[in-house]
C-alpha cells in the first residue's frame, strides 16, 4: 500500500479551484465592496443590488470580474500552494498536524499570498467600485491589464502596493481561518465517523469554515478596501484606518458587508472546497490504483 501522504497533488489546485468558484460568487463580492465603501449608514443589500441594475444592467454584477480572476490567480494559489508544503512538512508519522502545524502553515501561505495577490486585489476593489462613483471620479479601467498598466503610470509602481499591510494581514487571517478551520472541522468529523471522501463531509466542513472566515475577516476586509478604493492620502496607516472608521461611523461599520460576504464567502468556500476534493482525488485515482485502499 502506498501511504496517501507521499501523494503529492499540483500546488496550483487551490488556484484553479477558487477561479471556478469565483464565477458563482462575484456578483456578492461586487456589492460587499460597494457597501464597504460607502459611508452613507443606512445603505441597504437591496439598494445595492438596485442600483447596479439600474445604472449597469446585469452585466454590472460581473465588473472586475478579470481582476478578480487574476487575484484568485495569483493570491490562492500562492496561498493554498505554501500552506500545504509546510502542512506536509509538521505531518506526524501517524499522519497527524499539531494545530500549531496548522496555523504555522497558515501564516505563511497566508502572508505570501497577500503579497503576491496584492496588484490585482488593488484592481479588483476599485473596478468593482468604479460603477457606484460619479461620472467625473471614475477610472473607467478597460480590463485588469488596463488597471494595472494605469497605476504604474498614473500613480507610480508603488500605488500596486496599496493597502498591501491590511491585504496580508487580511491574507493571514483568511489562511488561519479558512485553511486551518476546514482541516480540523473535516478531521474532527471523520473522527466521529463521517467519510473523508463523501460530499457530505466536505459540505458541512466548508459551511462551518465561511461563517468563521467571514466574521474573523470582516473588519480587516472593511479596512482593506477602504485603504484600497482611496484616491488620496485619505487615511495614513492600517491603525489610523481603524481609528477612523470606529469613529466616525462606530464599530459596526466594521462589519460592514458581513451579510453579502457571507452570501459570497459560503458559496464560494464550498464550491472551493468540493471542487478542491474532487481535483485532489481525481489525480490521485490517476497517479495510483491503489487509491481506494489508502
Amino acid at each position: 500500500m502506498i501511504p496517501r501522504k507521499k501523494i503529492q497533488t499540483p500546488f496550483y489546485f487551490g488556484g484553479v479551484a477558487s477561479c471556478s468558484a469565483a464565477f458563482f460568487s462575484h456578483p456578492m463580492d461586487l456589492i460587499k465592496v460597494r457597501l464597504q465603501t460607502t459611508k452613507q449608514a443606512n445603505t441597504s443589500i437591496t439598494n445595492v443590488i438596485k442600483q447596479i441594475y439600474q445604472t449597469q444592467g446585469f452585466p454590472g454584477y460581473y465588473k472586475g470580474l478579470s481582476a478578480s480572476l487574476l487575484r484568485l490567480a495569483t493570491h490562492s494559489t500562492v496561498r493554498f500552494g505554501f500552506y500545504e508544503f509546510f502542512r506536509e512538512e509538521f505531518r506526524h508519522d501517524d499522519g497527524s498536524v499539531s494545530p500549531v502545524g496548522l496555523v504555522f502553515s497558515g501564516i505563511i501561505g497566508g502572508s505570501i499570498g497577500g503579497l503576491f495577490g496584492n496588484p490585482a486585489d488593488v484592481a479588483n476593489v476599485r473596478m468593482q467600485n468604479d460603477g457606484s462613483l460619479p461620472p467625473e471620479l471614475r477610472r473607467n479601467y478597460k480590463n485588469v491589464f488596463d488597471a494595472l498598466f494605469r497605476m504604474v503610470k498614473e500613480e507610480g509602481p508603488m500605488s500596486l502596493l496599496s493597502g498591501v499591510v491590511p491585504n496580508i494581514s487580511r491574507g493571514i487571517m483568511v489562511a488561519v481561518s479558512q485553511l486551518v478551520t476546514y482541516d480540523i472541522v473535516k478531521d474532527t468529523l471523520v473522527s466521529h465517523g463521517m467519510s473523508a471522501a463523501s460530499l457530505l463531509t466536505h459540505f458541512e466542513s466548508s459551511l462551518l469554515t465561511a461563517l468563521v472566515t467571514t466574521t474573523v475577516c470582516s473588519p480587516i476586509d472593511v479596512v482593506k478596501t477602504r485603504i484600497m478604493n482611496s484616491k488620496s492620502k485619505e487615511y495614513k496607516s492600517l491603525i489610523d484606518t481603524f481609528a477612523t472608521i470606529t469613529k466616525t461611523e462606530g464599530v459596526s461599520a466594521l462589519f460592514k458587508g458581513w451579510t453579502p460576504s457571507f452570501l459570497r464567502l459560503g458559496p464560494h468556500t464550498i464550491i472551493l472546497f468540493l471542487f478542491l476534493e474532487q481535483f485532489k482525488a481525481a489525480y490521485i485515482r490517476y497517479k495510483t490504483r491503489e487509491y481506494a485502499k489508502l
